[in-house]
């Protein structure tokens, strides 16, 4: 058997596109669109993850000869935009005790708080094994380039615990996720609410009605690719709106590239708000679907409108995703309104491990405490959603 080598590569484009996908395929039998190696390396392409930007690719991978029998995606970083795992805290750190924080290596699909990352290892392979030895590798990687911290966010599950019987160190923060417990129609998830949050998810139906909109979901191929572009330029323009807390970091290269890809495009779900022709719509948002999941990712409007946002974001997508049995809804970061529209909070676990002895100590210390706090938080949300007495939502 050929000797297992380790390379580091700063693009997509230095790895086979069929291999990635053979090693992402076998760790996620159902898609998750955002590592397919088109997805990841179009960020790079478009001159969205680019090192300008804070993004460098350094991506480690595991050869035999020229077979890549596993793969890490990993970035090096020089600030903390686009995570939405807010770690400035532990820079604050850093530089109280005379250590250097930036550049750090992140492991996620950039500026996608998705859950599911993990290292992409063949199944023929010795997983844990394989997890240990390339933890290893990053801890050398760290140790020789000066880097701090490596941070793994919003891990597979089923990969944690490989992780952290590696050594990694698990921090835990909260995310909102709708479940269908088996809804046949919007009325079934209307008749979920108690009857005030009823009333007010009508409500504010009726007053997207009464504006003259109506809302159509464009899937895939049926996607005018004119229409994508329009969808950059609605999240650019609502970006813009929180200055330098607007998070725009995709280029209109990267929507252009989503239009233009049909394998790309096929994931793709707009909802388009309008007053006649869908493809001339006051206001959308853009979703991801694979399988069973569907994730909100962005929106952008023309006029102010009461309640829209909810409807194209939230009701507008549950509604879809109830008539084409869409088991679960992630409709993105932040956002405590969610919890209202029966969003139920999740955990979300980020692995760390930090170069420093004193900085590993102090946050390994410290960590326990904060993941028993953030689980007392999430019941405490979960305890006041506005859903009848006799239903229980779907809990992790």
């Amino acid at each position: 058997m050929a000797e297992l080598q380790a390379r580091w590569h700063q693009s997509l484009s230095a790895i086979p596109e069929d291999s990635w996908d053979r090693l992402l395929t076998a760790a996620h039998p159902q898609e998750l669109p955002f590592y397919r190696w088109r997805w990841l390396h179009q960020l790079e392409a478009s001159g969205s993850i680019v090192p300008r930007e804070g993004w460098q690719g350094c991506h480690l991978a595991l050869w035999r000869g020229e077979q890549l029998v596993a793969v890490a995606p990993l970035y090096l970083k020089g600030h903390s935009y686009g995570e939405f795992v807010f770690d400035q805290s532990f820079a604050q750190l850093a530089g109280q005790l005379g250590l250097r924080y930036y550049p750090k290596l992140v492991g996620m699909s950039p500026v996608s708080p998705i859950q599911g990352y993990r290292f992409l290892i063949d199944p023929h392979e010795d997983g844990a094994a394989f997890t240990a030895l390339m933890l290893d590798l990053i801890d050398d990687f760290c140790r020789q380039h000066g880097i701090l911290s490596c941070n793994l966010l919003y891990v597979d599950p089923q990969w944690q615990p490989l992780a952290e019987a590696a050594g990694c160190a698990a921090w835990v923060n909260q995310q909102s996720l709708w479940t269908n417990p088996g809804h046949g129609d919007f009325q079934a998830y209307l008749a979920s609410f108690n009857a005030n949050q009823r009333r007010n998810i009508k409500r504010e139906r009726q007053a997207v009605a009464a504006a003259g909109l109506v809302v159509t979901p464009l899937e895939g191929e049926a996607i005018p690719p004119a229409l994508v572009g329009r969808m950059h330029a609605f999240y650019a323009q609502h970006c813009s709106r929180w200055g330098a807390w607007g998070s725009k970091y995709l280029s209109e290269a990267f929507f252009a590239a989503l239009a233009s890809d049909p394998d790309l495009r096929r994931h793709l779900v707009l909802f388009s708000a309008h007053r006649g022709d869908p493809a001339e719509p006051v206001a959308m948002s853009l979703c991801v679907s694979a399988g069973d999941q569907l994730w909100g990712r962005y929106w952008g409007s023309d006029e102010e409108i009461d309640c829209l946002h909810f409807e194209v974001c939230y009701y507008a997508p549950i509604a879809w995703a109830i008539e084409r049995g869409i088991r679960t809804f992630d409709p993105g970061a932040g956002g405590s309104h969610k919890r209202r529209r029966g969003f139920v909070a999740q955990p979300r676990v980020s692995l760390h491990r930090w170069s420093d002895p004193r900085f590993a100590g102090i946050l390994r210390g410290w960590l326990p405490g904060a993941n028993a706090e953030m689980a007392e938080l999430m019941a405490a949300m979960n305890a006041e959603l506005p859903f009848t007495a006799a239903y229980d939502p779907p809990h992790a």
